[in-house]
């Protein structure tokens, strides 16, 4: 405690005051034996104030160092005038109100960084801001470091205040102390143990200047490490502490784990990507003086593949037919598809029989019955052959719904074929139909989930073989792709935006002899004699 009168001279000093201010005497003025802060604040505890009583504090307290140490000065004037002021250690509440607001800010931080990284699967988004967030806010600049492809490493590099840049850098990692550990994710190694002097030219940005002190920590990630984490100060800011090293550990485990679930989002989609491609349906053309179309929709639009599934296998030998295959498999969605790759597979296998319907079909039930997968499936076949201008069909369901023919006046014929459905019973009967397509007919090949789509004005009716047939007979001479379109956008139509199974159809058409022609007397899907 000091007393100190108007005239800013010390009247008592406790023993306590005596331990903090050893020059401090009764008699001496306070400029003489206080800081510079303390009298500063006596001198304004004197200006007068209206209606403050004698005893009543004389304001907020001041704050303020003294040595090492933190202290608060809370004064109060007395009825003689003179001030009582009470020191009060405050070194460790301000030490421990500093460490809380630099938790906070390093949590808001952190919680920050992991909003942002996780919000992207992209690994290059990933990269770019994990050096931004870290050149911004942990060092003067940030590199993140990918392991490296081939010879050379994927680098992202950002500026304190800059945004992130690219590059390939054909650089030897171990070349760099604590870098090659770092990508092999071991333990990092101390900043302290780095001389910035070793610093290759590709580690400091352009126009940085002299590097004062680096860190380099591994970006782990899930087993496999993501990279490393390179944090550079100029050679005029404060190096790094070993409290901002383990903040900088706590950034780079975040970065790390986000970066790898990138790496390996993207590593999934590729091979789903591949895998997906083999399951589609094929684009068909014209095969052998043979039109074809084909169109698909899947159950979910934001699916690929699905159960339904069609394939055209032309012939290896010329006179030969080649062989359209249409299917639906129970069920729909990726393990429909699954299905249907085996089925595809199977059928591919079983091509060099393909003028025997009845066997193709009875050696894929036995496949089908011999595996663990209890799913079953409807097909069709259909084998043509151009013979002078017309196409030759053998048509064979099996559990399937039955081709439909389109003749040239716009009528529609329903093919006679039936049989029973594949992968459920111990053998398969079938019936196989021949028809023959003049010049601009056209055999439609198509799954229940057309016919069995429901929608229209109530949104519960079913589109229906006759609405299909109305269609069709509107169809009467148009090419395989336009017939196929039509009959997507009818049955899209039809459906809106409700649910639905998937849908496949197939169009087989003899193509006219005599038309106008784009290119040469040839369009796609187009044949001129």
């Amino acid at each position: 405690m000091l007393v100190a009168d108007p005239r800013s001279v010390l009247v008592s000093v406790n023993e306590a005051a005596g331990l903090i201010f050893p020059a401090a005497r009764p008699g001496c003025p306070m400029a003489d034996v206080v800081p510079a802060w303390l009298a500063s604040a006596h001198t304004r505890c004197l200006a007068p104030v209206p209606g403050r009583q004698p005893g009543a504090d004389a304001g907020p307290a001041v704050r303020g160092p003294i040595g090492d140490r933190a202290y608060e000065a809370h004064p109060t004037v007395r009825g003689d005038g003179t001030v009582v002021w009470w020191l009060v250690d405050d070194t460790d509440h301000r030490l421990a109100r500093e460490a809380l607001r630099m938790e906070r800010e390093r949590t808001a931080f952190l919680t920050q960084a992991s909003n942002l990284l996780l919000s992207s699967l992209n690994l290059e988004r990933c990269m770019d801001v994990t050096a931004q967030m870290a050149g911004e806010h942990l060092a003067d600049a940030a590199l993140v470091i990918a392991p490296s492809r081939g010879r050379e490493l994927p680098v992202v590099t950002c500026l304190r205040g800059g945004s992130a840049t690219r590059s390939r850098v054909a650089a030897d990692p171990e070349q760099v102390p604590g870098l090659g550990e770092a990508l092999q994710g071991f333990p990092p190694v101390p900043s302290r143990w780095i001389d910035p002097a070793t610093a290759p030219a590709w580690l400091v940005p352009p126009g940085f200047g002299a590097v004062g002190s680096i860190v380099i920590t591994p970006l782990p990630g899930h087993g496999v490490p993501a990279g490393a984490l390179v944090l550079l100060r100029g050679s005029g800011s404060d190096t790094f502490t070993e409290g901002e090293e383990v903040f900088a550990r706590l950034f780079a485990a975040r970065a790390g784990a986000a970066m790898s679930a990138a790496r390996l989002y993207a590593e999934q989609a590729s091979i789903t990507d591949t895998l997906m491609r083999a399951l589609l349906p094929p684009a068909l053309h014209q095969v052998s003086g043979v039109e074809y179309a084909g169109g698909y929709r899947p159950s979910q639009d934001h699916e690929r593949v699905g159960g339904d599934f069609y394939d055209v296998h032309p012939a290896t030998v010329e006179g030969q037919a080649s062989l359209v295959v249409l299917g639906d498999v129970c069920g729909k969605g990726l393990e429909a598809a699954v299905m249907t790759g085996k089925i595809r597979n199977t059928m591919h296998a079983l091509l060099p029989m393909a003028d025997d319907h009845q066997r193709m079909l009875s050696l894929l039930n036995t496949s089908l019955l011999n595996t663990d997968n209890a799913r079953f499936a409807t097909m069709v076949l259909a084998s043509a052959v151009r013979e002078g201008n017309e196409v030759r069909l053998r048509l064979t369901s099996a559990g399937h719904p039955a081709p439909l023919i389109l003749r040239s006046d716009g009528s529609v014929e329903e093919a006679p074929t039936h049989g029973t459905l594949v992968g459920a019973l111990p053998s398969v009967t079938t019936e196989t139909a021949g028809v023959t397509l003049a010049p601009g007919e056209t055999c439609v090949l198509y799954t229940d989930g057309i016919t069995e789509a429901r929608g229209g004005p109530l949104g519960g009716s079913m589109f229906g073989e006759e609405r299909l047939r109305r269609a069709l007979s509107e169809c009467a001479g148009l090419p395989a792709e336009a017939v196929v379109e039509r009959v997507q956008m009818l049955a899209s139509q039809w459906v809106g935006s409700g649910r639905h199974d998937d849908m496949a159809v197939v169009v087989i058409s003899a193509p006219r002899t005599n038309h106008l022609s784009a290119v040469n007397g040839r369009t796609r899907g187009r044949f001129t004699a």
